[in-house]
């Protein structure tokens, strides 16, 4: 039976266990920095997105956000269970095809797509493009009567709702530099030009206020005030949406200290507000669609590292450096991002101290996690740094010319290698002399 450390299981040998793997025998096998993904929990929280909807008896579709983490693997196992996702590239369009989704589930984001990229979007049979200003009205308006075709579109309205998040991932106020805003009528004017062109087929509309947001509340204020809009609109030019897109944005637990709603509960919360606003409006209930990333694939992910070097300057800081840092998680750096983690390879009955986790690149700036308390760590061992699944190896740099991490994929026990470690080789393949 393994023991259970909190909320982590631990194997005969002491080790860290994810998915029925020994975290241990991985780091022996890929290297560290290793990125281990626990499929389970990443099936169990896509299904609880699917499920809540559908027992609610509500038309939907979850999407997951491809920026959080994608790859050949992920896409495969989106399609497995059902997912659509949404894309902000070309380059995620190529690769979740060549993962096996089926273009007519792929959703494109974008506040500057190009040329380029709406072209091969529209080329590739992509599902929805979501348009995000009147540029890009033009610019697909364009391509479609070039190309003979019709598009699905839907089109992004800022409501002017704020979250409770932080001002770098907070997107639905009116100063934001996606969509359209509504209180200056440019939401409005996009209403009209979307609706007199008949190469875009509009669907509906969508909204985001922001990520890591912990409460229902935003999301209530946000689905009152597109209600009220989508009624306004009704009125003015007899036009209902098909589809309501209520974004993303679901907060995950990082620490303890984080307490965030389970998936469920942001399902029904939304559900509940669309029909009271939809009956008290006498409004056609809208399929509707959401777009989780981070609270899918977050706590899914652990980063294993080896502990290097140490130093201890007296009543100041305990520094315990391990050999990644920046490069493979900038989110500390980029957002005062804040994580936990514990020793992986053993289990210590001594003290815990108070020591600061740093990175091994050449940035003061370069810390993980700023104060946590372990036992005394010794070269060699392990350290795994929780919750790492979003926005690490999606935002993994090769700054000072260090190789990005391995990334393998556990289930049942059984271990996958899904992305391969950065040779030397690979850091100069773009290198022309």
């Amino acid at each position: 039976m393994p023991l259970l450390v909190g909320t982590a299981e631990f194997n005969e040998q002491e080790h860290l266990t994810i998915g029925g793997c020994d975290t241990v025998r991985l780091a022996e096998k890929y290297g560290t920095p290793l990125f281990v993904y626990d499929v389970a929990h990443i099936r169990e929280r896509a299904r609880g997105f699917k499920q809540t909807f559908n027992s609610l008896g509500v038309k939907n579709k979850v999407i997951y956000a491809s920026k959080a983490f994608c790859c050949l693997a992920m896409y495969k196992l989106l399609e497995e269970e059902e997912l659509g996702c949404d894309v902000v590239s070309a380059g995620e369009i190529f690769t979740a095809i060549k993962g096996g989704m089926s273009p007519k589930n792929i959703e494109f984001h974008g506040n500057n797509k190009t040329k380029e990229e709406l072209l091969y979007a529209v080329e590739q049979g992509v599902g929805m493009i979501i348009i995000d200003n009147f540029y890009e009205i033009e610019l697909l308006s364009a391509i479609l009567k070039e190309t003979g075709k019709k598009q699905h579109v839907m089109f992004r309205i800022t409501p002017g709702v704020d979250a409770e998040t932080h001002e770098y991932i907070l997107t639905g106020q009116e100063d934001s530099k996606f969509g359209f805003d509504v209180n200056s009528g440019q939401a409005t004017q996009a209403l009209e030009k979307i609706l007199a062109d008949e190469r875009l087929i509009l669907k509906g509309a969508h909204c985001h206020i922001g990520s890591q947001i912990f409460s229902a509340e935003g999301f209530l204020a946000a689905v009152e005030k597109m209600l009220l809009i989508l009624n306004d609109w009704k009125k003015a030019f007899n036009y209902t949406v098909d589809v309501l897109n209520m974004g993303g944005g679901f907060g995950v637990q990082y620490t303890e200290a984080d307490d965030p709603l389970e998936p469920e509960a942001f399902v029904k919360a939304i559900v509940n507000a669309v029909k009271g606003q939809c009956e008290l409006l006498d409004y056609t209930f809208p399929e509707i669609w959401i777009e989780p990333g981070r609270s899918i694939i977050a706590e899914a992910g652990t980063t294993i590292y080896t502990v290097g070097s140490q130093k201890v300057i007296p009543d100041v800081r305990h520094y315990v450096s391990v050999d990644g840092g920046m490069g493979d998680n900038i989110r500390p750096a980029l957002y005062d991002a804040i994580y936990d983690g514990f020793l992986a390879n053993r289990i210590s009955k001594e003290t815990p101290e108070e020591m600061r986790i740093v990175g091994k690149y050449c940035e003061s700036g370069d810390i993980l996690i700023k104060t946590i308390e372990l036992p005394p760590l010794k070269p060699e061992d392990l350290f795994a740094m929780t919750s790492t699944g979003a926005y690490g190896y999606s935002m993994a740099n090769n700054y000072n010319r260090n190789l990005k991490p391995a990334v393998v994929f556990v289930e049942n026990g059984q271990d996958k290698l899904v992305i391969r470690r950065e040779t030397y080789e690979d850091l100069i393949a773009l290198d022309c002399e």
